[in-house]
């Protein structure tokens, strides 16, 4: 039998149900055949449904843990002191010591849909790295992978710290410490550089850096999210988008967040192989700074777009309960796993 299944297709026939079933989409494309799918309720509209069926299997580090975790902080005393240490220096700032490592892994991007990624920390994105303006950095890191990879940190540094360059790279089995003091202020990223560099980065080698400036932010409920795609079948095409690497997660478990109390969410572009991405919020408005590094924001919208690399700190607050939906406004990247919801609660009486 000569076919080909479309990108589409083939996610549906994985499990994908953004726009059609699996069943029918993987009827059409193999048999010819149009079979009928049974409505299930409020989750189905003429054979639609809204999202991925089923859930992935639990990690360490899922998408809502990822979500407002930073140095670590999601994993216990002992177990935490392990790749992350901080220690006061005489000046006010904080030496901040991290053990990074670079190891293959297979994830799971969809239900039943496994990638075979190259991890920082054996998660996709790499741990969320944080420190305050001024505090000095120092990095660890180890490769455990199978091929040459390195850390390329956005803000200033040295150049010999830069890990860009050929000389740059560490090979597998070795180790490279990179120390910098953290500056400036803003949200930035940090990712593989070594060549191919859109095949480094597409696999997974990337996570958000945070800056934060002295005397911090007001206070608010804080999150990260790096949108993301995977080339499934490596043709430089990619086959499912999601925000923290797993299509649909906070469709599944939405993301709850409490009515009056402001959100900041720091939103990072590392999508490869599409020229931009966006963030759309149902429902309301939110102050965007790009990226961080001022105090007034860019624009008050409900929509931003980013190209690979560029970030935008959003802050918003919630005036209703109930569910508002958030996705890439690229349609074909909502349907193919980048789409969430917010759930808004009242406020807990405390009396």
């Amino acid at each position: 039998m000569d076919w080909k299944l479309s990108r589409r297709s083939w996610l549906h026939a994985a499990g994908f149900g953004s726009l059609l079933s699996g069943v029918a989409v993987w009827g059409r494309a193999v048999t010819g055949q149009n079979l009928e799918v049974p409505h299930e309720g409020h989750a189905s509209h003429h054979g639609h449904v809204l999202g991925t069926v089923g859930r992935v299997a639990p990690t360490a580090c899922s998408p809502l843990t990822y979500l407002r975790s930073w140095n670590f902080s999601h994993l216990p005393p002992l177990e935490r002191a392990k790749f992350y240490r901080e220690t006061a220096r005489a000046d006010g700032t904080t030496l901040r010591e991290y053990e990074i490592y670079a190891v293959d892994r297979e994830i799971e991007i969809a239900p039943g849909v496994s990638f075979p990624a190259w991890t920082y920390n054996g998660q996709v994105p790499g741990p969320t790295i944080r420190a305050t303006e001024g505090d000095r950095l120092r990095v660890r890191f180890l490769n455990q992978g199978s091929h040459p990879h390195t850390i390329h940190f956005h803000g200033w540094h040295p150049p010999e710290m830069d890990g860009s360059l050929p000389e740059h790279e560490v090979l597998p089995g070795e180790s490279f410490t990179y120390e910098f003091d953290a500056e400036p202020a803003g949200l930035h990223l940090y990712h593989c550089h070594s060549v191919p560099l859109k095949r480094h980065i597409h696999k997974g080698l990337y996570g958000t850096f945070i800056v934060d400036p002295r005397g911090g932010r007001p206070p608010a409920d804080e999150m990260v999210m790096m949108m993301n795609g995977f080339d499934t079948n490596f043709d430089n095409d990619n086959e499912v988008y999601a925000v923290n690497t797993v299509a649909n997660a906070y469709m599944v478990e939405p993301i709850k967040v409490t009515v009056g109390r402001p959100v900041r969410i720091y939103l990072v572009n590392i999508t490869e192989f599409d020229l931009i991405n966006s963030f759309h919020l149902h429902g309301m408005f939110f102050d965007a700074y790009r990226p961080g590094t001022r105090t007034e924001p860019s624009d008050h919208t409900d929509t931003i777009t980013l190209c690979q690399g560029e970030r935008a700190i959003l802050e918003t607050t919630f005036r209703y309960t109930g569910d508002f939906m958030f996705h890439a406004h690229q349609s074909e990247f909502a349907e193919l796993g980048w789409m969430g919801l917010f759930r808004a609660e009242a406020p807990r009486d405390e009396t």
